[in-house]
């Protein structure tokens, strides 16, 4: 992340040309994209420059795209249309210019079409000086510099929930944290928060709800929690299950099963797999 500077464009570039590479620089404003195109030529006289972008005419917008693929082109200026899946292995330097502009899917999409190779791949994120920046563009540009890495996909995009407040569903002091909470608790809080509020400050809003009608006509409504307190030890042996996956995916089961019949097919199961079940 760097604050827009021509020379640090111009070494960029010529850096990656003297390797025989080509560059892609993000600009994604139309208005003036071929200025942006005039000034890498002042800065680079040598290099070989031209600019898309998803306003022109399908068949030029084709031919330069396909004489940069081909190797005539060095330098390619494009709006945000190259995320799209644009594979070019000789392409191993980007330049987004007002970074803090994109969304992070965007930039980590953007990033990702450079590096196609066994070259080192540059990615330059250009903003205006980063004291002047809004709180959540600082967020998404230091996320990028955290989760480099081959495979950070995940990452970034946890970090971006958590960077739009998506966890908030479940109330103001909620974060998110699904990797603490595991998918499947995670889910099922959502879906007891949500049956929660149909039941009550929405319920006229879900009165055609053919769901909600059934269990109304039936007196009843989603199983409420029940907690139970014990001295006993309630878990399945290590020496019955050894591997510590496979129970954590029979104690999901267990937890899942509504009523006696469901527990009893548990149970069942869990005999056939693992032989009769250990004293209480």
């Amino acid at each position: 992340m760097h604050v827009f500077d021509e020379t640090l464009v111009r070494d960029a570039i010529a850096r990656e040309l003297k390797r025989g590479g080509q560059v892609f620089y993000v600009h994604n404003r139309i208005k003036d994209i071929e200025e942006q195109a005039s000034m890498i030529l002042r800065l680079v006289p040598d290099a070989r420059v031209t600019y898309v972008h998803g306003q022109m005419e399908g068949d030029l917008l084709e031919k330069r795209m396909m004489k940069f693929v081909d190797g005539d082109f060095d330098v390619l200026v494009s709006t945000t249309l190259i995320e799209s899946g644009l594979d070019i292995a000789n392409a191993n330097t980007i330049i987004i210019n007002r970074a803090h502009m994109h969304g992070l899917s965007d930039l980590h999409q953007m990033r990702g079409r450079v590096g196609r190779s066994n070259k080192k791949a540059y990615c330059y994120l250009l903003t205006p000086p980063v004291a002047g920046l809004p709180s959540d563009a600082r967020k998404r540009l230091s996320t990028l510099e955290e989760f480099s890495d081959l495979g950070a996909g995940f990452n970034v995009a946890m970090r971006d929930l958590d960077i739009r407040g998506a966890g908030n569903l479940l109330g103001g002091e909620q974060s998110g944290f699904i990797n603490d909470l595991g998918f499947e608790t995670y889910h099922q809080i959502l879906d007891e928060a949500v049956q929660e509020l149909k039941e009550t400050e929405f319920r006229d809003l879900f009165l055609g709800d053919p769901t909600q009608r059934l269990q109304e006509a039936a007196g009843t409504s989603a199983p409420k929690e029940c907690n139970i307190e014990t001295d006993l030890q309630v878990l399945i042996p290590d020496r019955y299950v050894s591997n510590v996956s496979e129970r954590l995916q029979l104690y999901s089961k267990l937890d899942r099963a509504k009523n006696a019949e469901e527990l009893r097919k548990v149970l069942t199961s869990m005999v056939d797999r693992f032989g009769p079940l250990p004293p209480r």
